[in-house]
């Protein structure tokens, strides 16, 4: 009776191990097929410094506005 949980066990578990290395084979496989045909194209990095501090001090201020705002309300 052990032998035989023993036995399914270890087919159970070669049979998931199996399953999950065909898997990692055909996920890779694809990849690689995916990156031969659909190449990426260069992004080209701009500077976006001045653009970040102006988004900075604009949600700075939003949540400053919404801050007050709340404590208004609530005294």
């Amino acid at each position: 009776m052990v032998f035989e949980a023993l036995k399914f066990m270890v087919l159970g578990m070669g049979i998931v191990f199996l399953f999950l290395l065909l898997m990692i084979v055909l996920l890779t496989l694809q990849a690689k097929i995916i990156r031969k045909f659909f190449k990426e194209k260069e992004i080209v990095k701009t500077n976006t410094s001045t653009n970040t501090s102006a988004n900075n001090k604009k949600t700075v201020a939003i949540i400053s506005s919404a801050i007050n705002q709340h404590i208004k309300d609530k005294g």
